[in-house]
């Protein structure tokens, strides 16, 4: 019997491949809705890293790592042409938590709907992930607010928003600004492996509940392996990202009150990228922080900062706000929680309760004691057992 063309016309999910990498480039670079030229260079550098990486990055995936998911991307196959393609990873330390950095598809025809192609293509990818990836408890993925077709997938696909993020762009010349005041932080300390269970209590307190469930950080998150290390090390020296971070120590109360990282580009490539968490009853840090952060932007190429605040964190916005900085644009933080179903496994089901206790069964029959019952005779206090003659007495 002849096959039908729809059978040949059924989208295949597999891992990616060498040979995708400039179709996956392509498919990246079209699903930009905001078509900047610093969106177009963060997808150019990332396919770049696929491709010069990609030979070491197969063989770590291989067994367990720290490195090992760092290709776990996935790419949809119709007719040998890629239809779309979906780029996870984890989120946290315990791999409850997943992310997914990135989804975009094509159109598999010319003037067919791009939200057709999505629905279908999109769909498919998001469903192979949260069905193969068993690990993954809870998925996150961050939209851009105007990207209504993936908005409306994730929906389909079971997501539901969790915060709102705005980033902002904060310009040289206030940086410079900034950088004539020393900042009051007399317990600004660096960070090490030994200052984990303090930044997570900052981690802790620093987001509503709902927020720190889905993320499900635990101390183990802010402690960096051996591993980690020498990469970021090789990583300063091939690429032009240096990393400072610093936090803020209350001696009184022990605790962290603050803390920053900063991703620094040290050839003016691209723009420098910041990290902070403020304790909500020390806002007043906001000030001294971002002065801090000047004094360390200084002495690279003046390059714009970007900076990222929930809908959440309010004082920060306000301060940024009043700054002068810039929202270059909004997105929408969306969350999913995955229950896998386990086969139930009874090996026991056709297993009767007589052949169970067939062990524990008697090997010969037990000699009668006194407390032995006749058939047909009553036990009495005095009798003796048959076959033993009465005493004389």
């Amino acid at each position: 019997m002849a096959s039908s063309p729809a059978d040949t016309s059924e989208l295949l999910i597999r891992p990616l491949l060498r040979r995708d990498l400039e179709v996956v480039e392509r498919l990246m670079l079209d699903a930009l809705e905001a078509d900047t030229e610093s969106g177009r260079l963060e997808v150019t550098q990332r396919v770049q890293q696929l491709r010069r990486w990609y030979g070491l990055l197969k063989g770590l995936s291989l067994f367990p790592n720290p490195l090992q998911h760092l290709l776990s991307t996935y790419v949809a196959e119709q007719n040998d042409q890629l239809q779309g393609v979906i780029q996870v990873s984890p989120f946290n330390r315990t791999r409850s938590t997943w992310r997914i950095e990135q989804i975009a598809v094509g159109q598999y025809a010319a003037g067919e709907p791009k939200r057709s192609s999505l629905l279908d293509a999109g769909s498919q990818l998001l469903r192979y992930c949260l069905q193969t990836i068993w690990e993954a408890r809870t998925w996150l993925i961050e939209v851009d607010v105007n990207d209504n077709s993936v908005i409306g997938l994730c929906r389909q696909t079971g997501f539901q928003p969790l915060a709102q993020m705005t980033y902002w762009a904060i310009a040289p010349d206030l940086w410079r600004v900034l950088a004539d005041r020393q900042p009051d932080l007399p317990n600004l300390l660096p960070v090490s492996n030994a200052d984990a269970g303090l930044l997570y209590q900052l981690d802790t307190v620093s987001m509503p509940p709902h927020v720190r469930q889905v993320f499900d950080r635990h101390i183990a998150d802010f402690k960096s392996g051996l591993l980690s290390g020498v990469t970021d090390g090789l990583g300063s020296w091939f690429t032009p990202v240096q990393h400072v971070s610093g936090y803020v120590f209350e001696p009184q109360r022990k605790v962290a009150i603050g803390y920053f990282q900063l991703q620094l580009c040290k050839d003016g490539s691209q723009p420098h990228e910041a990290n902070l968490k403020v304790h909500p009853a020390y806002t007043w840090l906001y000030p001294e922080l971002f002065c801090q952060i000047a004094q360390v932007v200084k002495g690279y190429p003046e390059q714009s900062l970007v900076v990222d605040s929930a809908d959440y964190q309010p004082e920060r916005e306000d301060f940024l706000q009043q700054l002068g900085a810039e929202p270059t644009h909004h997105t929408l933080m969306m969350s999913r929680s995955v229950w896998h179903k386990l086969r139930e496994a009874k090996p026991l089901e056709g297993l009767q309760l007589t052949d169970m206790l067939q062990n524990l069964q008697p090997a010969r029959k037990p000699v009668p004691s006194r407390f032995s019952l006749e058939s047909g005779t009553s036990a009495k206090p005095n009798a003796k057992p048959p076959g033993i003659p009465k005493d004389s007495n």
